[in-house]
């Protein structure tokens, strides 16, 4: 087995960095600022709980790190500003880290995806990007377009297909989870690498399509003993706490694996990852930072608690 991402150079990381850092000023800027020459009193943590939570880092997981940081700074006799950002850096590292886990290629044979996500979180864009990367790493890819209620969503899949040289299993019309199945049972015949399975956008309240995925779901079981080993969610990070109810209501009903979050670029928050690690620590694969192919990114918690701190 071997992480799909390994970085060896460190100038990919450097860009790495500087891409995630870009992405992430808005909220950067509110909660850097907020130390320079200020007093540790409580105006200061007024205005840190109001960054934290105009950040989309919501109410429990903000009240949890600053009562946190007020302990360590009362315990550790902390009296500039600096340490106080030090400290709180670390508590966010910390909240963070759970969330930090490799994606795992040459598990199964074949390792079978099922992506799931909302309308217009950038879900097919990011499978054909995955795809890229997949195919850098020596895999070979099959896709399957599950997203048989939109045709735009086929055939925006099928361009990616094209541009990467990869097959696209897919049906004008019928049953998502046949399609899925005919896809898992053509990369078992062809020994393909990985079985990336698009499926419709809905949201949690459409209880006819979230029964419909679970559908899928099985169907992809039967064609595959242990599969989907992955089930992933894609999210948008511009919709805050949205995301997080997402990621509640879609674990509930599928069990997910893993997370990608998009749109980390400029607009988002990127406080909805502490959110998510407080009230549903779903392990976050990647991270989208921007429209090319190199915008999607590993998540490491470090990287990018000391984008959002620096």
């Amino acid at each position: 087995m071997m992480p799909l991402y390994s970085f060896g150079s460190s100038l990919a990381a450097f860009f790495r960095d500087i891409r995630l850092k870009s992405g992430l000023s808005k909220t950067s800027s509110s909660l850097t600022t907020l130390f320079v020459g200020a007093k540790i009193d409580d105006a200061l943590y007024e205005e840190l709980e109001t960054a934290l939570l105009m950040s989309d880092a919501g109410v429990n997981a903000t009240q949890s790190l600053l009562d946190a940081l007020k302990r360590k700074v009362k315990e550790e006799r902390l009296t500039e500003a600096e340490q106080v950002k030090a400290a709180l850096r670390a508590l966010l590292l910390d909240m963070l880290m759970p969330l930090e886990k490799p994606f795992e290629l040459g598990r199964h044979q074949p390792l079978v995806m099922m992506i799931a996500g909302v309308n217009g979180v950038g879900k097919t864009t990011t499978i054909g990007k995955l795809a890229k990367h997949l195919q850098a790493h020596g895999q070979t890819v099959l896709l399957a377009a599950g997203d048989t209620f939109r045709a735009a969503a086929r055939e925006q899949l099928t361009a990616w297909g094209e541009r990467n040289g990869v097959t696209v299993i897919s049906q004008v019309s019928g049953d998502p989870a046949a399609v899925a199945f005919d896809a898992v049972q053509s990369a078992k015949a062809r020994a393909i690498d990985v079985v990336m399975v698009d499926t419709a956008g809905r949201l949690p309240s459409q209880l006819h399509l979230m029964e419909e995925l679970k559908k899928i779901r099985r169907v992809i079981g039967k064609g595959a003993e242990t599969a989907p080993q992955e089930v992933l969610l894609v999210i948008d990070g511009n919709t805050g706490q949205n995301a997080l109810a997402q990621v509640q209501a879609f674990d509930e009903a599928l069990g997910l694996t893993g997370l990608i979050i998009t749109k980390l670029d400029g607009t988002a928050k990127g406080g909805v990852l502490a959110a998510i690690a407080r009230t549903r620590p779903v392990p976050v694969y990647f991270i989208g930072v921007g429209e090319k192919i190199e915008d999607l990114q590993p998540f490491k918690a470090e990287e990018f608690v000391d984008a959002l701190l620096s």
